[in-house]
C-alpha cells in the first residue's frame, strides 16, 4: 500500500513533525511511505528518518537552491484554495494553491494523509478520485476558531476518515458534527522508545519540557516549585524549550528568588538525554491536545505530575500508578504531588518503573498498527463514502463558501492550468 502523508513543514522542530516521522517510518516496515512537505527552508530535517521513508517538498524557500521558489510572482500572491480560517493561511499562497493541486491531481497513493485542518481540507477537496483521504487532528476540535469549525463541518463529510489524538476529541467530533459516512477514530501519538538508559530516580531534578507558551502555564510550575523549594531546597527543576514566554519566566525566577533552584535550558534535542537526567516529570498546561512529553518522560522512566486538563494527561496517566494528576493551576496541589514524590523514594522508583511499563503502549510499531488495520479497511471499502459524497454536495448546494474552502470550477482550472513544476525529491 503507498501512503502520502501531506505536512505543513518537515523540516523543523514540532510536534506534528516529530509524531509524522514516527508514524512514517513505523508503517515503512509494511508499506511505501513518503512525506510530502509543503515547504522546505532547510538542507536536512532536524528528526531522523528512516531511509524507506521518501521526503519531498513542493515549495522550496533555501535562496541558496537552484530551484528557490520565493522569488516566482504567486509566491506573493495570497492562497485561494487553502482555507483562510486556518491560522497558518498567511504562510500559504497561490503558488501552495497550484503545487498541491498538482499533486493531489496526479498521486498514485492509495492513501493520502493530512496533518492539520488546511491540508485536511485541501485533500477531501482536490485529490482525484481514488485515493482514500484520511484527516489527521493533531489539536482538538475545541481548539478552532469559530470560523475554522464551520469550515471543517462542510468539508470534512469528503474525507473517508479523521483521526484524533484522544477518545475526548474524538467524541466531540461525534457529538458536534455530522459526518455520515466517515470514520472517526482516536489514534493517540507514537512515542519510541529512548535510545539511552531510563532515570534510576536518584538524581534530585523536576524537568519540565515544552514551548513557552501561556498555555503551558510554566509560571504556575516556577510558583508550586517555588514551595517544593522551602521544604527541600535540595532538589531543582529545569525547563527545557523556547518561546514567546522566555523574558517574562526569567523575571518571575528572580521575583521568586529561584535562581539556584529553577533553570530555563533552552531548546534541546534530543531530549531524552534530559529527561533520564531527572527523577520527576512536570506538566501544568492549562490545554494540551494529547500530552507528547508526558509519554516522552514516563519512557524514560519518570514518573510524571500533571495537571489534568482537558483531553490528553487523564487518557495517559493512571493517577496514583505512574504519576499524579491535580486540577489544572492549583499552585498548591502541584507543589503538594511534587514532594509527595521527593519524600518517599520507594513510590517515585515504583511509580517510574509503571511509567516505563504503561508507555510501551504508544509504541511506534503499535500505533502504526492502528493506522495500517484502519488504512487497509479503507481502502478494501473502496474510499469515499456515497454518503459524504452526497450530504458534501448538499453543503456546497446551499453556497457554503466558508472560509475560502470551496472555489469556482473557473478556479480551480486556472490553478491546475497556473501549475509549472511539481514536488521534488530531498
Amino acid at each position: 500500500m503507498h501512503i502520502s502523508f501531506l505536512l505543513h513543514h518537515g523540516y523543523g522542530i514540532g510536534g506534528t513533525i516529530r509524531t509524522t516521522f514516527n508514524l512514517a517510518c513505523a508503517l515503512a516496515e509494511q508499506h511505501d511511505v513518503e512525506i510530502v512537505s509543503i515547504f522546505r527552508h532547510r538542507d536536512r530535517p532536524v528528526f531522523d528518518l528512516d531511509p524507506g521513508v521518501r521526503l519531498r517538498h513542493l515549495v522550496d524557500l533555501r535562496k541558496h537552491s537552484p530551484d528557490y521558489d520565493g522569488d516566482d510572482p504567486d509566491h506573493a500572491r495570497p492562497a485561494r484554495l487553502f482555507p483562510r480560517a486556518d491560522g497558518n493561511h498567511r504562510k500559504y499562497s497561490a503558488l501552495t494553491d497550484r503545487r498541491i493541486v498538482e499533486y493531489l491531481a496526479e498521486t498514485d497513493a492509495d492513501v493520502v494523509v493530512g496533518t492539520r485542518p488546511g491540508l485536511n481540507t485541501m485533500i477531501a477537496l482536490h485529490t482525484r478520485p481514488g485515493p482514500v483521504r484520511v484527516g489527521q487532528e493533531h489539536l482538538t476540535l475545541s481548539t478552532h476558531p469559530r470560523p475554522l469549525r464551520m469550515t471543517l463541518r462542510s468539508v470534512y463529510p469528503r474525507l473517508d476518515a479523521l483521526t484524533t489524538v484522544t477518545e475526548a476529541d474524538a467524541r466531540d467530533y461525534r457529538r458536534t458534527m455530522r459526518l455520515p459516512g466517515v470514520r472517526v477514530q482516536a489514534v493517540p501519538n507514537g512515542v519510541p522508545a529512548p535510545e539511552v538508559e531510563p532515570s534510576d530516580g536518584t538524581g534530585k531534578w523536576v524537568i519540565a519540557a515544552g514551548r513557552l507558551a501561556p498555555a503551558k502555564r510554566y509560571d504556575v510550575l516556577l510558583r508550586a516549585f517555588a514551595k517544593v523549594v522551602k521544604e527541600r531546597p535540595d532538589w531543582r527543576l529545569r525547563l527545557y524549550g523556547g518561546g514567546r514566554e522566555e523574558a517574562k519566566l526569567r523575571a518571575l525566577v528572580e521575583e521568586l528568588g529561584l535562581y539556584n533552584h529553577a533553570f530555563l535550558m533552552g531548546p534541546a534535542h534530543p531530549i531524552e538525554a534530559e529527561w533520564v537526567k531527572g527523577s520527576i516529570a512536570a506538566v501544568t498546561s492549562s490545554l494540551e491536545s494529547f500530552g507528547m512529553t508526558i509519554v516522552e518522560a514516563m519512557r524514560c522512566g519518570l514518573p510524571v505530575v500533571a495537571t489534568a486538563c482537558p483531553h490528553g494527561p487523564g487518557e495517559i496517566i493512571a493517577d496514583g500508578v505512574d504519576g499524579r494528576l491535580v486540577p489544572t493551576g492549583d499552585v498548591d496541589a502541584i507543589a503538594g504531588a511534587l514532594l509527595e514524590l521527593i519524600n518517599d523514594d520507594e513510590l517515585r522508583l515504583r511509580m517510574g518503573r509503571a511509567a516505563i511499563a504503561d508507555a510501551a503502549r504508544y509504541d511506534p510499531a503499535r500505533i502504526g498498527e492502528m493506522y495500517s488495520s484502519l488504512f487497509t479497511e479503507l481502502v478494501a471499502r473502496g474510499g469515499r463514502s456515497r454518503i459524504g459524497r452526497v450530504r458534501s454536495s448538499l453543503h456546497r448546494a446551499r453556497g457554503a463558501l466558508l472560509g475560502g474552502a470551496y472555489v469556482t470550477k473557473d478556479t480551480l482550472v486556472r490553478a491546475r492550468q497556473g501549475v509549472t513544476r511539481g514536488g521534488r525529491t530531498a
